[in-house]
């Protein structure tokens, strides 16, 4: 049998005018601003004067996943389009995809089947352009650094111990690790350097915070760019050039609204990494989300461990807002990646190897039941390997802990295949209890509160910080930034900082090797295993497979 390809299925769907999408939402066309034919920018303003709904928001998480993941972000888009399907009225909040993964590892990632968000194309590629500010708002901020310091360094900062680094929205391990400066004495101050990818941006992590555009814009100038050669810190407000960052994302701040094949209303906005920063998609396009709908659906990033803990303890904790319930979606396939099987082996029955991976997903639903205190549905996004047994384990396994498992086949379905689902969440969310509660207390130490997370989320046995570590909790300690909430950085394949270490590991101990402030963004992060700031592109990217035709038409995105 033959399948369409997402790209096909996007291409062949049949789009609407984004002024029929507004209207769903109860908007005028003077309350949007058109960005083509199927896009548009909301101002929040013109959406928070409408009478408020203030609808139950559902988080999507997932357990530990296969490199290739899950499909969370499908079935995210699947849950909404059933709960409109079921009667309900539903809204999406949805991050951006970066360009950097889109070209390299998966390609794109708006959905897939008949649960996407569409234009397909344009979320995947240039969008509106919010990644571009975002970026050119970053690399400002390091130019006017460089500048000042060329410029008589008013402000002594000490060249050696810059933090700020310009960013492209681009795979590109060439770039990591640079010497800039070097050439002319009037081509700059010669200094080592480097780039991150956009979207590990601290910028990008104030974007998705912050609640409006003043609050951006002190956030912007909170951001701690150098230390001056006595050692004190030097913030962007000391640059004075917080007031044209935020005057480069006054547009971006305004969420964007797109469609699902099925004609749910999307907002897609902001787009943090989930390792480095918190992997949730803005505050401002979350609340509108749910000012607008009777239920908001978003996800967070990675697994549950990941994702989850951060969208909880970071994100609903510094909005002031309280999730009503939480879907994990889980594979058989990951299921028994989690359990040893090799990735070429994942479509075989394998009981066995199902039973030793499951605990995975039991860990998950007790985190998110028992730590954070939320009503727990399960969807099984279904693959046609997938066996009656596997299945019915799943389930059983399932019903021991007290959580219904819905069976999901919105790829093939859209909507249709998420009723059940659907109905479920809806279920949870009015008749069981929420009692939703962080995992910490920001007032405790910065290794108490990585070491809450680890045991509690991660179930480590304890924590071993690298004498660097220590030292900048030190230093954060003495400049008062060490009451924040905690932003880990590890590995999204175990529960664990080692990514061999698949299903539920005991007795491992976490590794902090080092820690950095967001101190616009308002976390502190801390450093595991070997993760970066930069990825590189695999040996075969997936931009090899993407072309245009002469008509305009791209194909191999998906």
């Amino acid at each position: 049998m033959s399948y369409k390809t997402d790209a096909e299925i996007a291409q062949a769907a049949a789009i609407r005018p984004i002024g029929e999408i507004a209207a769903k939402l109860g908007l005028s066309a003077d309350q949007y601003e058109p960005y083509g034919k199927y896009k548009a920018k909301i101002n929040p303003a013109d959406v928070f004067a409408l009478p408020k709904k203030q609808g139950h928001l559902i988080l999507v998480t997932a357990i530990n996943p296969t490199p290739a993941g899950e499909g969370k972000t499908t079935v995210t888009i699947g849950l909404a389009d059933a709960l409109n399907y079921i009667g309900k009225q539903a809204v999406i909040a949805l991050r951006e995809p970066s360009l950097g993964p889109v070209f390299g590892v998966k390609g794109g990632a708006a959905g897939g089947g008949y649960a996407q968000v569409l234009p397909m194309e344009d979320i995947n590629l240039h969008f509106t352009g919010d990644f571009h500010a975002i970026g050119a708002a970053n690399n400002l901020l390091a130019a006017m650094l460089d500048n000042h310091i060329y410029q008589g360094n008013e402000l002594n900062i000490d060249p050696k111990r810059v933090l700020w680094r310009r960013v492209v929205d681009m795979n590109d391990r060439q770039l990591r690790n640079i010497i800039d400066g070097m050439g002319k004495p009037t081509d700059g101050v010669m200094r080592p350097d480097g780039f991150d990818i956009t979207v590990a941006s601290e910028v990008m992590a104030v974007f998705c915070l912050a609640k409006d555009l003043a609050d951006l814009k002190e956030r912007l100038g909170n951001i701690l760019v150098a230390y001056t050669k006595d050692g004190s810190p030097v913030y962007a407000r000391d640059l004075k050039a917080n007031g044209a960052m935020a005057a480069l994302l006054k547009d971006a701040v305004k969420p964007n609204l797109v469609q699902t094949i099925d004609g749910t209303p999307a907002f897609v906005h902001g787009g943090p990494f989930a390792n480095i920063a918190h992997g949730c998609n803005s505050v401002i396009a979350t609340r509108v989300a749910r000012h607008l709908g009777d239920y908001a659906v978003t996800e967070a990033g990675f697994g549950a461990d990941l994702g989850a803990e951060k969208f909880c303890d970071i994100k609903c904790r510094l909005a002031d807002i309280k999730p009503d319930a939480a879907v994990v979606v889980a594979t058989v396939r990951a299921l028994k990646y989690n359990g040893g099987v090799e990735r070429a082996n994942l479509g075989e029955e394998n009981l066995q190897a199902l039973k030793s991976g499951l605990p995975n997903l039991l860990k998950h639903i007790s985190n998110l039941k028992n730590v954070f205190g939320l009503p727990v549905v399960v969807a099984l996004n279904r693959f046609v390997s997938d066996t009656d047994a596997e299945l019915q384990m799943i389930q059983t396994a399932c019903a021991e802990q007290g959580v219904e498992v819905a069976l999901t086949e919105v790829w093939g379905k859209g909507g249709a295949g998420g009723a059940d689902l659907a109905q479920k969440v809806v279920n949870a969310i009015e008749t069981q209890p929420n009692n939703f509660t962080f995992a910490y207390d920001t007032d405790l130490s910065v290794q108490d509160k990585i070491r809450t997370i680890a045991q509690k989320i991660y179930g480590a046995a304890d924590v071993d910080f690298s004498s660097e570590a220590l030292a900048e909790i030190a230093s954060l300690e003495k400049l008062g930034l060490d009451k924040m909430p905690v932003c880990m950085a590890k590995t999204q394949y175990s529960l664990s900082d080692n990514a061999k270490l698949l299903g539920k590991p005991e007795g491992f101990r976490i590794t902090v090797r080092g820690i950095t402030v967001s101190a616009g963004a308002g976390f502190i992060v801390a450093l595991c295993g070997n993760m970066m700031k930069m990825p590189g592109l695999p040996k075969v990217p997936a931009a090899e497979k993407i072309d245009v035709d002469e008509n305009g038409v791209i194909h191999g995105l998906f």
